[in-house]
Parts: C-alpha cells; sequence; structure tokens
C-alpha cells in the first residue's frame, strides 16, 4: 500500500461534476410531509457538494463543476464552498431555474423521506462551457458520484472530462452511490460499469460494493474488481468502520468513532471527500483512512449534511478525543 494510485495534488484540483441543491430539514420524526410541521435550513448540500466541501476543507486542491439558481439558495452554497476552498469558477449561475432543493425528514427508524427538486431546477442545467474546459483542462483528478448519472447534462461533461484528465496524467475515482435494487436504463448502466472499470480508486458503501463489481459477496467482489483494473478499493461500512484493500492483498481495517448520531446525510460523502484529499496530498492508507473517518463520524454530530466537514485541525482534536469501537 505504499505505491501511490492516485496522481498528486500538485497536478490540479480534484474535480466532482453533479447536482447542488439545498437541503430543509423536519424537526419531527414521522412519515412524509401531509401535514405541516417545523423545519430547518436551507443547508448546502448535494452528494457532489458535499464531497468536494469536505475535499477542499481538509486542505486538498478541488474545484466543482454544477448549476445554481440566481437566488439565495445559491448563494448558500457558493459561498459555503468558497470559504472552505473550493474552486466555483465553473459553477453556472441559472437565471431563470431554481437552485435544486431537498426537504428531508426522519421516520422514526431513521429511514428518510424525501421530496426533490432536481429534474426542473437549476441542478440539472450544466454542461460543457469554456469556464468547464478551462477547469477539466489543468485538473489532476476527477471524482464521480453515481448520483450524477443520473442527470444528461453531467454525463456530458463526465464522459469528456475523464478522456482529458486521463490523458494528461490524472486519475479517477468512483462513488457508485447506487443502491444494488435500482435498476438502470441500459445506457446508464454501460456508463456506470465502463466508469467502475476505468477508477483508480472505489469508494462504496456496504452493498454498493457487489453491485459495483456484479457480483454476491464481499471476496468475489473485491476480486472481480481488481481484475477490472482498479487499484484501490475502500469499502465504508457505516458504525462498523471501514477497510481498504488493495491490489496487493494487503487489507487495512478502521474501527468507527463512537458518536451521538444526529444526521447521518452526508457521512459518506465527507468520508470519501477526507480519503481522496489525504491520498493525494501523499498520506499514507493508514493515515488518510482515520481522516476519513473522523469526518464521516464528525459530520453525523450536526444537524446538516455538511455542516460537520472538518479542517485538518478540527479532525486531528477529534481524533484525539474520541473514543473508537473496539
Amino acid at each position: 500500500m505504499t505505491t501511490p494510485v492516485l496522481s498528486p495534488d500538485e497536478l490540479g484540483p480534484t474535480v466532482c461534476v453533479g447536482e447542488i441543491l439545498v437541503e430543509i430539514v423536519a424537526t419531527s420524526t414521522g412519515v412524509g410531509f401531509l401535514e405541516a410541521q417545523p423545519l430547518i435550513g436551507p443547508y448546502p448540500s448535494g452528494a457532489p457538494a458535499i464531497f468536494i466541501d469536505q475535499c477542499g476543507r481538509i486542505g486538498g486542491n478541488a474545484a466543482m463543476v454544477g448549476a445554481v439558481g440566481d437566488d439565495d439558495f445559491g448563494r448558500v452554497n457558493i459561498e459555503r464552498l468558497q470559504r472552505d476552498g473550493v474552486d466555483v469558477s465553473a459553477i453556472t449561475i441559472d437565471p431563470d431555474f431554481p437552485t435544486g432543493s431537498a426537504f428531508v425528514r426522519y421516520r422514526p427508524d431513521g429511514s428518510r423521506d424525501f421530496v426533490y427538486n432536481i429534474a426542473k431546477s437549476a441542478a440539472a442545467r450544466f454542461g460543457w462551457t469554456q469556464g468547464v474546459r478551462d477547469l477539466i483542462g489543468r485538473s489532476g483528478h476527477l471524482h464521480v458520484m453515481g448520483t450524477a448519472l443520473s442527470m444528461s447534462s453531467a454525463c456530458e461533461v463526465i464522459d469528456e472530462a475523464v478522456r482529458i484528465v486521463k490523458k494528461r496524467g490524472g486519475t479517477l475515482s468512483v462513488d457508485p452511490n447506487i443502491r444494488k435494487e435500482l435498476r438502470l436504463d441500459q445506457v446508464t448502466e454501460e456508463r456506470f460499469s465502463r466508469l467502475v472499470s476505468m477508477a483508480d480508486l472505489l469508494l462504496p458503501s456496504g452493498e454498493e460494493l457487489e453491485r459495483a463489481a456484479g457480483a454476491d459477496g464481499e471476496e468475489i467482489a473485491i476480486q472481480r474488481l481488481f481484475e477490472r483494473g482498479i487499484k484501490e478499493i475502500v469499502l465504508k461500512r457505516g458504525a462498523e468502520g471501514a477497510t481498504c484493500f488493495s491490489r496487493d492483498g494487503a487489507r487495512i481495517d478502521s474501527p468507527a468513532f463512537l458518536v451521538t448520531e444526529v444526521d447521518p446525510t452526508g457521512a459518506g460523502d465527507c468520508f470519501g471527500g477526507a480519503y481522496l484529499a489525504c491520498r493525494r496530498l501523499g498520506m499514507s492508507v493508514a493515515q488518510s483512512i482515520t481522516y476519513a473517518s473522523a469526518a464521516g463520524a464528525r459530520n453525523v454530530t450536526v444537524r446538516g449534511p455538511m455542516e460537520g466537514a472538518g479542517t485538518r485541525g478540527e479532525l486531528d482534536s477529534f481524533i484525539a478525543q474520541t473514543p473508537r469501537k473496539p
């Protein structure tokens, strides 16, 4: 696990492409939104935005491609990303459509009900502009979230960006972020499979490992993925911690930090953003996965999908003060 599998941070920023949203959260537990109830927000959100925010916040070279509306919800997102060190030059501000949104309510068992506005919002209205071309042309790494593959605008950018980034010696990471039961159309299935095969780093959660491999069972799935050319796999196990697998057979397990969960949304995205940034900054797998586990755990202690994203100093303090699962 000593051989670098990702391009160095100096080559250019990590770029994430996809939806930028605000999230508004019900403060009461229950089922759905069929009655008036107290809400809190807006919080900057969207899986790609959460990921890249944590990447920038921990010190990685980071940039975002997406779109927001010319409204306060859009400004909430852009100001947060800028504050945390993310290059926002390739974020489109759409004058005609509102910023995407997600209303979330937690059920008593911890599952969630969502009301989304993405397809008919600014979140889906971006493409291959000159600003995007300029950014990709100087980028060193592309990160793809599975959620973005449902957006034709994101797919247009991703397909071209992969080619350009790889050609200049950059690398690719994929977070499947697609449930095993979800049926994709044939074109999206093929794109997803192609991206997985091209990935240098895969960041699945739970059953997404088998979904990406097209095989049942953790051991077989990992073997299949390495056979397809992936160099490193980091499996996020939630409250059970995380594990990094390398092609040489090495394995590092990271026990979970023991925290009181307030809001689990964004934990996996913060984990991925921290891990990727640390690896591109030259840290070892062991150090990177520790920071990643801390980033995910710290984020769940605060309401809001990226409100707990931590700087390196904040994560150092969290690691020093927080016990881990035996």
